[in-house]
């Protein structure tokens, strides 16, 4: 029995790098080497639980995951009923279309690992091809993109539209390139850390707030001019608020400066619930819509990805090997430490 190395969870806080199986592609499958593999929150969330809850409605003790659903990687096995891929593709994948379960996310397989099966393997549906211009580890931005990409469809942003993105993470920062490559006039990101905000200036971001030195609703008022709420207190001119950080100070934020007809475009996951302030809500006729996942755009995302392939880039701050994968942890675990995080599998053979 061939094996391979897979990171899964090990215990609250920890992974672990365990032989599994190599899967072996059946007729309609085909079968991806691991290129590179970004790590996302949502691997963090379940380090921090120590795994996923059996059976959750049920109260199930915790069982290890699987870790990791951001792959880009070449095929190295067809399926003999697969028409339109074959070895040496270079691909990136749909997490979600796994029949076995969401890679990565409680499902059979995860993409940290040294190979993928990808099965029911179909151009546009499970994966897209992507040329060698790209380097994988900014194919492997591909999945974060469409969650960024459907946060700025939900928004509805036009071109004359005055927008800001609260975090400059990787999702508040590839929706601040979607929305310039929109069009849209004017794009401010606001972050607590000051390299984050450098990093949203190089991406195209028209400018950036550091909410921990600055009135967010004064600085706002200056770069988009004033406006008022349905009572007529005066209120920054912005048009649309997106929440990329996930945290309550955001939320109130927003609900304070909110002029008359704003929206507030949530993709953010909240840590933990906090009161709102619905008659603020009430005055500024706030319009409040959730992003979740990417229903259309995984691919939608991928020629784009491809051509500003450059530009996107700049959003990896550090690239790790697969044998050190720990370390790769440990930068995403220590708050501040890193902001995208990508591991390699350079090292290993073909």
């Amino acid at each position: 029995m061939a094996t391979m190395k897979s990171v899964h969870t090990g215990g609250v806080g920890r992974i672990e790098v365990v032989d599994v199986e190599r899967p072996v592609p059946g007729p309609k499958d085909v079968l991806m080497r691991i290129r590179a593999g970004g790590i996302c929150g949502t691997d963090v969330t379940f380090l921090h639980m120590g795994g996923m809850p059996a059976r959750a409605h049920l109260g199930g003790e915790m069982v290890p995951v699987p870790l990791g659903h951001e792959p880009a990687g070449e095929i190295v096995e067809v399926g003999a009923e697969v028409s339109d891929l074959k070895v040496g593709d270079r691909v990136v994948v749909n997490p979600q279309d796994a029949p076995t379960g969401i890679i990565g996310c409680g499902g059979k397989y995860g993409a940290l690992s040294e190979y993928l099966l990808i099965e029911n393997a179909e151009i546009g549906k499970g994966v897209a091809v992507f040329p060698e211009t790209v380097p994988f580890a900014v194919a492997s931005l591909n999945e974060p993109m469409a969650v960024a990409r459907h946060c700025v469809n939900r928004s509805e942003a036009k071109p004359d539209d005055r927008v800001v993105v609260f975090g400059a993470g990787p999702i508040g920062l590839g929706a601040a390139i979607w929305l310039k490559l929109r069009g849209v006039r004017h794009v401010v990101v606001v972050d607590v850390i000051p390299s984050r905000l450098e990093k949203a200036l190089a991406v195209g971001a028209d400018a950036v707030i550091d909410s921990a030195e600055e009135d967010v609703a004064a600085r706002l008022t200056e770069l988009h001019g004033q406006a008022a709420n349905a009572l007529g207190q005066p209120r920054p001119g912005t048009d649309i608020y997106i929440d990329a950080a996930g945290v309550a100070a955001v939320f109130n934020t927003v609900v304070g400066s909110a002029k008359w007809g704003a929206k507030l475009v949530m993709v953010a996951v909240q840590k933990k619930g906090t009161e709102i302030d619905l008659g603020g809500m009430l005055r500024s006729e706030l319009t409040l819509v959730a992003s979740q996942g990417y229903p259309t755009e995984i691919f939608e995302v991928t020629p784009e990805l491809v051509e500003h392939h450059e530009r996107f880039g700049k959003l990896i701050s550090h690239t790790v090997p697969f044998t050190e994968v720990e370390r790769a942890f440990e930068l995403t675990l220590t708050p501040g430490a890193a902001e995208k995080v990508v591991v390699t599998f350079d090292q290993y053979p073909s």
